[in-house]
């Protein structure tokens, strides 16, 4: 289930909203100015599907997505338990950072936290599978994908060159709840 937490920026435990309807949580984060969505397929997926398949599987809200927001490019994110390298992928994303375009990811499987630092808040939302999230250029953010990653998801992009992180070298994603 998904689920959004909002903090406020100086306490991590004083929680000021603490919901897992959807209703709410698309609320609550419009007023941020970021996208929440839930997307159902159009074709079976599964854990084997391939990138081709996971995109078509999906064809039809990507392309309105494409077309309302201008991405140009598309790709399928996969992590497993197994992955050699999944702790050092983990703290990649786990320092706060910025981007010049949109981060946008659908969730296929699995889930991911993202975090948000926006203005006095935080904003922890949970995303599960069918979940999407659309985080704005330049919006302070943090993601873990658990200490176990096992998710595939898909990312649009505005830029050819895909994920470009600029980091903030602000410590506060240490202050703040991750996944197990």
């Amino acid at each position: 289930m998904s689920r959004l937490t909002i903090f406020n920026d100086t306490d991590p435990e004083q929680i000021v909203l603490d919901s897992t309807e959807v209703t709410v949580i698309q609320q609550q984060l419009q007023r941020v100015g970021v996208q929440f969505a839930q997307w159902q397929a159009n074709a079976p997926v599964t854990a084997d599907s391939s990138t081709e398949q996971i995109i078509a599987a999906y064809g039809d809200e990507i392309a309105r997505l494409k077309a309302a927001e201008g991405y140009i490019t598309v790709d399928v994110i996969s992590l497993s338990p197994n992955h050699p390298d999944k702790q050092q992928l983990r703290q990649k994303f786990l320092a706060e950072h910025t981007h010049s375009e949109d981060e946008v990811r659908f969730f296929v499987r699995g889930q991911g936290l993202f975090c948000l630092h926006i203005g006095t808040k935080v904003y922890q939302v949970l995303c599960r599978q069918n979940d999407l999230i659309s985080v704005p250029a330049n919006t302070p953010h943090w993601f873990d994908m658990g200490s176990e990653p096992d998710f595939t998801a898909i990312r649009l992009f505005n830029n050819p060159d895909g994920w470009v992180a600029h980091f903030s070298g602000s410590d506060i994603a240490t202050k703040f709840p991750l996944l197990a």
